[in-house]
């Protein structure tokens, strides 16, 4: 394969960035604001400049068993369950603007997103409330509402087959959070995310491998006066191009929290929680008009080690559409005069 990858890749690397939408039970929940798995491949190449859409499915399964205390609200702030199982089917709208302009040597992006879905929730044996009275039995709600609203900017240099990136990314509270419930798709609390990655995508062989690592800082939940740690998340990819069209490989994740969490709702101490999982994915180009292109990719995750965090396994199918790259100009032949 030659250049021809290298130009076809650059119009679809931001179908695997950008994109967080989950249950929002917070670390308080065992669930953080990072969703992990969010980078994937080529996360790090530039793309063609101008305006890309998105579409991602996420469905997500997580379970704990009864042994596994969580703090959750549903109309008791700071209660401590043990024992929660849930799932969320959330379909993630963004859109991208990627300047032709340098920014510091490199290419800027801004993406805006947002995620209507359905979230349902159960726990069992709620042990204390917030002023240590006895709960028992088991609740459930299910919900369809809106997540909040997400932004990223992104930095991205390329120096052959190495590229950089430098993102931020963060919430915009959305309204529909309510302590009441105990199914909830936004997070009732701002937080920020920033941190960097590395592509390396070689268009003569086919090979590509990504890497991005990020903290997170979440504000205090008010609702429930409790303020999640700071979260180290590592994202990673490595695939194949077995055609110019086609790429499969291995996708995966370590998310670590690495300060306690804390507020008067943190009834259950530091609560670090720690997460590793891994799983397949595919990827197709699908050429169309008017110069734009196509991706669809699909892959998924199994954890395979938790701590004070519900196992999980998640689906994700994404599509977008986004500029084609130019083609390239055609070589005039040499004709010789004698």
């Amino acid at each position: 394969m030659t250049g021809q990858l290298r130009s076809a890749t650059l119009g679809i690397a931001m179908a695997f960035t950008g994109f967080a939408a989950q249950p929002a039970l917070a670390d308080s929940g065992g669930v953080s604001f990072w969703l992990p798995g969010i980078f994937g491949s080529l996360a790090a190449v530039p793309v063609t400049p101008g305006w890309a859409y998105s579409t991602m499915y996420i469905h997500l399964n997580e379970k704990a068993g009864a042994g596994q205390n969580f703090v959750t609200s549903g109309g008791i702030p700071g209660s401590v369950t043990a024992g929660l199982k849930a799932h969320a089917d959330v379909l993630v709208m963004g859109i991208t603007y990627t300047s032709a302009m340098p920014v510091l040597g490199g290419q800027a992006g801004f993406t805006v997103l947002t995620a209507p879905g359905n979230i349902g929730v159960g726990i069992d044996a709620t042990l204390t409330g917030p002023r240590g009275n006895a709960i028992s039995g088991s609740a459930t709600d299910n919900r369809t509402t809106l997540t909040d609203v997400f932004y990223q900017g992104t930095l991205k240099w390329n120096q052959g087959v190495h590229n950089e990136l430098v993102y931020i990314t963060g919430n915009i509270p959305s309204g529909t959070y309510d302590s009441s419930r105990l199914a909830n798709l936004s997070f009732g609390f701002p937080a920020i995310d920033a941190g960097a990655g590395y592509t390396y995508l070689d268009p003569k062989t086919g090979h590509e491998f990504s890497v991005v690592g990020g903290l997170t800082y979440s504000f205090m939940n008010g609702a429930l006066q409790y303020q999640n740690g700071i979260d180290f998340h590592l994202d990673w990819a490595a695939s194949q191009f077995v055609s110019k069209n086609v790429h499969v490989g291995l996708t995966g994740y370590y998310f670590q929290q690495i300060t306690d969490d804390s507020g008067p709702g943190a009834k259950l101490g530091g609560f670090r929680g720690m997460s590793v999982g891994i799983g397949p994915q595919i990827g197709f180009m699908i050429p169309m008009s008017d110069g734009y292109q196509g991706y669809l990719n699909i892959r998924g995750y199994k954890d395979l080690e938790t701590e004070n965090r519900p196992n999980s396994w998640s689906t994700w199918v994404t599509f977008s559409v986004s500029p084609a790259a130019p083609a390239p100009a055609a070589t005039k032949p040499i004709v010789r005069k004698y």
